[in-house]
């Protein structure tokens, strides 16, 4: 590789990892505050919540590195040729391919690790975070009970808390169980807490009573203390369905006969999603490379062209965010996102290479 083109794909590579790690850092914290709660409230240690929340990081990875790659792209070129190094290297003999390589080089290593997150590092870390949830739901319960609030942990079930101190003890509870409709039953008690054993979580209530419907008349019965079984909520955590991030493209793009078309076709405009998203890194390198590399230098700046440019990327980005959606309820659009992936590469591309063009038919 020429010495020009290192130093091109070093300020590349340097200001794509910057960029990348400023936005995964901001959505993040985004998307880390949803459960900070866990800490607050919960007890969840800090340890576990960065575990929870790092297993986020791929799929927020995978989205983020083509537009990080597009904005570093405009601005080590156009930094290139404001101090007229991009000048110089065309007045030497190069062409706006041979300028355009190294871009295109980190490009593709973008892609490749973009295909490496998709077919195998979201999935797999996305699964851990699903167990991890489920983990957590189950063994740390209390996080489904909010204080002032009617809360169903599990269907049937209905608790209500007046307040929660600072070890975790209930007040004021108000429990409504529902799971068997012909003999439902009514709980408060002064305190409570949520413990876990072996066989499964358990509420603990102590200092209160409990009515209960049978045959049209009211049982009425004080107690010390009352345990009630919430298996039925554990076993529901163990047998969840399979949300599509956590599934590999071949299962994504497997017709499944247990499941309904609408969830078919979800699965699917997954896979293609999964399959088009990681190329976008080097379509809109294209379009960056073929905005800014078009034209005449400009001493006064190249602002008019970097708008045009951004401006593009945003087209092309939102296009393929709301064709994301579209595609899981309409399956003749699949093709239409891959038209706005290839399109615009095939005209970027063009526009490179169309002053080659013209030169060798000048020279004919």
């Amino acid at each position: 590789m020429y010495r020009y083109s290192n130093y091109i794909a070093r300020h590349l590579v340097h200001s794509t990892l910057l960029i990348a790690f400023s936005l995964t850092s901001i959505v993040w914290l985004t998307q880390a505050l949803r459960f900070i709660d866990f800490i607050v409230n919960q007890g969840v240690s800090i340890a576990i919540f960065l575990k929870l929340t790092a297993l986020l990081i791929p799929s927020l990875v995978l989205m983020i590195l083509p537009p990080s790659l597009f904005c570093a792209v405009l601005f080590v070129y156009n930094k290139l040729k404001s101090d007229s190094e991009l000048v110089v290297l065309q007045a030497a003999g190069l062409s706006r391919w041979r300028l355009g390589i190294p871009a295109l080089q980190v490009a593709a290593g973008v892609v490749l690790v973009g295909y490496g997150i998709a077919f195998y590092l979201m999935p797999v870390s996305y699964t851990r975070f699903r167990d991890m949830q489920a983990y957590l739901r189950n063994n740390y319960a209390s996080i489904l009970l909010e204080e002032g609030v009617f809360s169903n942990p599990v269907e049937g079930l209905t608790v209500f808390i007046r307040e929660r101190d600072h070890d975790g003890i209930l007040h004021g509870i108000l429990v409504h169980d529902n799971r068997v409709p012909e003999d439902p039953i009514t709980m408060m008690a002064e305190v409570g807490k949520l413990v876990d054993t072996p066989e499964g979580p358990r509420f603990l209530l102590q200092n209160g009573n409990r009515q209960e419907m049978r045959n049209g008349k009211i049982s009425f019965l004080n107690f010390e203390s009352y345990t009630l079984d919430m298996s039925l909520y554990a076993q529901t955590m163990k047998e969840r369905a399979l949300d599509t991030q956590e599934m590999f493209l071949p299962q994504l793009l497997t017709y499944d006969d247990t499941v309904t078309p609408t969830e078919n076709q979800k699965r699917f405009a997954e896979g293609h999603q999964r399959i088009i998203w990681p190329a976008y890194s080097l379509s809109l390198t294209l379009v960056a490379l073929a905005v800014l590399l078009s034209g005449q230098f400009n001493r006064r700046g190249q602002w008019q062209r970097i708008t045009l440019a951004v401006l593009c990327g945003m087209v092309i980005i939102f296009a393929a965010t709301g064709l994301r959606g579209a595609t899981a309820t309409y399956a003749y659009l699949v093709p239409l996102a891959y038209m706005n992936l290839l399109l615009p590469a095939a005209a970027a591309g063009w526009l490179i290479g169309d002053h080659v063009h013209r030169r060798m038919l000048s020279h004919a």
